[in-house]
């Protein structure tokens, strides 16, 4: 796919370029869509396989799963949703003082290789340690596949950078669109663990295309920009073997006593990715060393913050409460055609890659009569639409409650209204981090804005793990309401928040 796509501009192979960018842009194109590929398959898989076998399973439904309550699998779905994006600060530390980025992204696509393994081999253990792993690959990975992309353009005035970067994300849709479709199909309608190992070979597939074709990347790639000295090495490794003896220590005990559950682990990695955003915020924003104008751009940032934390704590149900809707309540046939319920996760990759440039093309179509939203506005709208689209799901959840199969297009319907919101919200704020970052912490602001994913991701752990059902109606007008207060309230301070903002708009 990606040879077909290149070209010779000047009559030589070093200058083979990739629909006019640098050659190294198929290579990062293609392994960021089979490890997307792979990602969003099993996590399409990942809550359906949790309830199989137990009561909150649709009838007539695989059996072969882990039998958890839909509280459990929503807990565990929240949290290791959480942990792949908490794993990105310290994937681009190792990128910047240990490996480097080419490095890094081969070791972790490893390890997500190995983490798709596991969860294909049987056995809850198993099960278990295979989360782990891709949650620990996949930060690595995520973390420094976008910057070996900013590497291979000259600086960030080269004309080329955006346009490489939308195709790059382009990549990460397309894995996602297809993954379902087709990971999703062989492991909901025929083998759990025959899915998840279609996904090990989908990221074995990126692998291989990624080692072929680090002859195109630049060489900054391989480099480690800060590396650690001797001294520094040393008391890393010393605290990490004390941290992890302490733990051992403390969870042997744990199960030498036999007072071991799930929730031993579950709910010290849910305070986690609450307490750690909330920390890495105050540090930044208690530094003294900050300008007053710094410390300003930060006040105003915290709010872009919250409100990233409250639509992701929706957004990401997509995958869970959504799902679990899909299976047991929703219509399997459209237009006489029965697909599984996994196909519905592929709705937010087409409706992105259909929508994106739309929208693209509406903020320049505004920006030029200066009627464009400013960047609080899109919060706003994309807080309320997000809130809005819970309160459709209310009319469904309401229509099923007899036990009757709803329209399909019910959540084809919720999931384009979260689309749009994720349009408003999800480019806008990348760009905002990186305009409002502090000077000091210009490389680290990205990784507290991925800090408010795992932030809203556990708040939707911390309320399964406290008994709530997410299925039920009266949370879901819950979380609807938050998020369209919050939303009202943002757009009623916008005023105030712009001030703290300063040059940026």
């Amino acid at each position: 796919m990606a040879s077909s796509l290149t070209k010779d501009s000047a009559g030589s192979a070093a200058a083979k370029t990739f629909l006019g960018h640098p050659r190294g842009l198929a290579t990062l194109f293609m392994t960021e869509m089979w490890e997307r590929f792979s990602y969003y398959g099993m996590r399409a898989l990942l809550v359906l396989y949790l309830v199989s076998g137990g009561a909150d399973a649709a009838t007539g439904s695989q059996g072969g799963g882990l039998a958890m309550s839909a509280a459990t699998a929503s807990a565990i779905y929240a949290v290791y949703v959480s942990m792949v994006y908490l794993m990105a600060m310290p994937g681009g530390w190792f990128g910047d003082r240990v490996w480097g980025a080419r490095k890094t992204v081969t070791i972790a696509a490893f390890v997500i290789m190995a983490g798709h393994l596991s969860l294909a081999a049987p056995g809850q253990a198993m099960f278990f340690v295979g989360l782990v792993l891709v949650a620990v690959g996949s930060g690595l990975l995520k973390a420094n596949i976008s910057t070996m992309v900013g590497h291979l353009y000259d600086g960030p005035d080269d004309p080329r950078r955006d346009g490489g970067f939308t195709i790059f994300y382009m990549g990460i849709n397309l894995g996602a669109f297809v993954a379902p479709l087709v990971i999703g199909t062989v492991g909901e309608k025929h083998n759990w663990h025959y899915g998840f190992a279609l996904a090990a070979v989908g990221m074995g597939l990126g692998l291989a295309q990624f080692l072929i074709g680090t002859r195109n990347l630049s060489e900054k790639s391989s480099i480690v920009p800060n590396p650690l000295d001797a001294q520094e090495r040393r008391s890393i490794l010393a605290r990490t073997a004390l941290v992890t003896t302490l733990v051992a220590v403390f969870y042997g005990a744990v199960v030498a006593m036999g007072m071991y559950t799930l929730n031993w682990a579950l709910v010290p990695l849910t305070l986690a990715g609450l307490i750690i955003p909330v920390a890495v915020l105050v540090r930044i924003k208690l530094d003294k060393s900050l300008t007053r104008t710094e410390q300003s751009k930060m006040s105003g940032y915290i709010w872009f913050f919250v409100a990233a934390a409250v639509f992701w704590m929706i957004y990401d149900q997509g995958g869970s409460t959504l799902s679990l809707f899909a299976d047991a309540k929703t219509g399997d046939t459209l237009f006489g055609f029965d697909f599984p319920a996994t196909w519905f996760q592929s709705l937010n990759p087409l409706f992105v890659m259909a929508l994106a440039p739309v929208f693209a093309w509406l903020w320049l179509w505004l920006a030029r009569r200066n009627q464009e939203p400013s960047t609080i506005v899109k919060f706003a709208m994309a807080l309320v639409l997000v809130g809005g689209s819970f309160f459709v799901f209310i009319v469904p959840m309401g229509m099923a409650g007899d036990g009757t199969k709803v329209s399909p297009m019910w959540l084809v319907s919720i999931y384009m209204i979260q689309t749009i919101a994720e349009l408003c919200l999800s480019p806008v704020g990348l760009s905002v981090t990186t305009k409002m970052a502090p000077q000091k912490y210009a490389s680290q602001m990205m990784g507290v804005w991925f800090l408010a994913v795992t932030a809203g991701d556990c708040s939707t752990g911390l309320l399964s793990l406290a008994g709530v059902d997410l299925n039920g109606t009266g949370i879901i007008a819950m979380q609807a309401a938050l998020a369209a207060v919050a939303g009202v309230a943002i757009f009623m301070y916008r005023r105030k928040v712009e001030e703290q903002m300063g040059d940026v708009h």
